[in-house]
């Protein structure tokens, strides 16, 4: 496949240039509690209107999906506030690592995991788009609540030592996604239509309906929860290096990814099958990918305790999903998230159709797509990996004075989840004293995550393949692929519930979400 046919070195530069400003845009966006690539994208697509081709615009905004991704490495590990939802793991051994004064050793581990994750994806996109998009056309509703259905069984991986803990604190995030989610929970739903809290009237029927949004609960369990927790310690005596041991702390080298190579591609392939599967999102990528390192690791007890292990899967995982989020979208008109869910905007500008015939009707485009991931992903590296040096010196703030910025940033980021709602400032403080009350309690805030973000999915799917087969069962045993999702869904609990017993907890492995 020729990419350069065609291509003059002016336009290559010009684009070039677009992609430059969009993945340090993106990083920024990403960089930034409550905000997201999906919101940088957002706000710069009306901006491609200028462009006469659509090449251009795809330079920008895949420069943004790509930095907007990556840039939540930053906050997870030097605060473990993860920027975006697919960066929830990232902070489970970045945190822990940055407290050991090795922050910047952080950074560039996860900076590196995220471009092997970004070139494989994009490789699984450019030679394997036809096939994978071949088999994702075949699942029906059966196969992907199967998937899903497998996906939870990550909760009984996290939650080695106190599985019980952790399956109730799954389920009761699936609870709380199933609000508001069908026409007939409006109805049967015992809530008052109004609540007046604080001379502020809260219409909670009509604020219900539309369910409990991801970011606002996202920035509840993590930001808010680790404000609340260290206001009880005593911010103004603390500071985020305060701990923290710089004698002796390692620096970076290449040698921390010796041994990593199956980790790397196990990560970043499951981030682009995720990313095939639409819906299912960076989050659920990046949770997977960590318990698969975590179930396979020689030794899995050092994750989550600041193992250089743990932060490749997550970072690999996540951005993988941009090349496999791409590819439904490209071959079937699917969008494989939100995020590529607002790059349909920019192909309709152009009057351009993404489906079965994109790349037959639209060669040039599809070669630019290719090219301009490629683009992105290098910048992405070069920016990040060379500037975190200074990035990382945010460790050095006192918290009385950063938090009082995040919690602005976060009330700002949970009020623009849909544009301006106040219920979600609600929920983002609600969520934020959930979170504080679990750890209290000892409950693990993960599982309940990994319910909330597969919970609408579940049931959607469950409701829409037994609608289709008469309300028969047995239909989830009938077809190949679903029994062998089975077959992994009973090997992968078995193993969990071996290795529950075997010893080891949620706890001592330092993930608490």
């Amino acid at each position: 496949m020729d990419f350069l046919t065609n291509f003059g070195l002016t336009d290559f530069i010009f684009n070039s240039g677009l992609a430059l400003i969009g993945v340090a845009v993106g990083i920024i966006f990403g960089a930034i509690p409550g905000m997201s690539a999906t919101m940088a994208v957002a706000v710069f697509l009306p901006m491609t209107y200028v462009f006469k081709e659509v090449t251009p615009a795809l330079y920008l905004l895949l420069g943004l999906y790509v930095g907007g991704i990556s840039g939540g490495l930053i906050p997870a590990i030097l605060i473990n506030v993860p920027g975006t939802p697919s960066s929830v793991c990232t902070g489970f051994d970045g945190y822990p690592m940055a407290r050991r004064g090795e922050s910047e050793r952080a950074l560039k581990i996860g900076v590196v995991a995220s471009f092997f994750g970004g070139i494989i994806s994009l490789l699984v996109l450019a030679f394997l788009t036809p096939p994978l998009a071949r088999m994702a056309i075949k699942f029906s509703a059966i196969e992907k609540f199967l998937i899903i259905l497998f996906a939870m069984t990550v909760i009984a991986a996290l939650s080695k030592g106190s599985m019980t803990k952790g399956v109730f604190a799954g389920f009761l995030g699936v609870l709380f996604s199933l609000i508001g989610e069908l026409s007939l929970n409006n109805k049967m739903r015992m809530v008052p239509d109004a609540v007046e809290i604080f001379n502020y009237k809260l219409n909670l029927a009509q604020d219900l309906r539309s369910g409990f949004q991801l970011l606002p609960l996202l920035i509840g369990l993590f930001a808010i929860t680790q404000m609340f927790q260290e206001a009880e310690k005593g911010m103004l005596s603390n500071n985020l290096n305060e701990g923290v041991t710089v004698e002796g702390a390692r620096k970076f080298s290449f040698k921390d990814f010796a041994g990593q190579f199956v980790n790397v591609v196990r990560s970043s392939l499951i981030g682009t099958f995720m990313g095939i599967l639409p819906g299912v999102g960076g989050s659920a990528a990046s949770l997977i990918a960590y318990s698969q390192a975590k179930s396979w690791s020689k030794d899995p007890d050092k994750l989550g305790t600041g193992a250089p292990e743990g932060l490749i899967a997550s970072e690999s995982s996540n951005n993988g999903l941009t090349g496999g989020a791409l590819v439904p979208l490209l071959s079937l008109g699917i969008p494989g998230d939100a995020t590529t869910a607002v790059l349909i905007g920019a192909f309709m500008l152009h009057k351009i159709e993404v489906g079965p015939l994109f790349i037959q009707k639209y060669g040039d485009t599809w070669n630019q797509i290719l090219i301009a991931l490629l683009i992105c992903n290098v910048i992405m590296f070069l920016i990040m990996f060379f500037s975190l040096k200074y990035m990382s010196n945010v460790v050095k703030i006192k918290s009385s004075r950063l938090y009082p910025l995040i919690m602005l940033m976060c009330v700002v980021g949970a009020y623009a989840t849909r544009s301006g709602i106040m219920f979600d400032v609600w929920c983002l403080l609600i969520f934020g004293l959930l979170g504080y009350v679990m750890n209290k309690l000892g409950l693990p805030t993960a599982p309940f995550l990994i319910g909330f973000i597969l919970g609408k999915d579940l049931e959607k799917y469950f409701i829409e393949a037994v609608r289709n087969n008469n309300y028969n069962l047995m239909v989830f045993f009938e077809r190949p692929i679903a029994i062998g999702i089975w077959v992994l869904i009973a090997l992968f609990l078995g193993y969990s519930i071996w290795d529950n017993f075997k010893g080891g907890s949620l706890e001592k492995a330092g993930i608490k979400g």
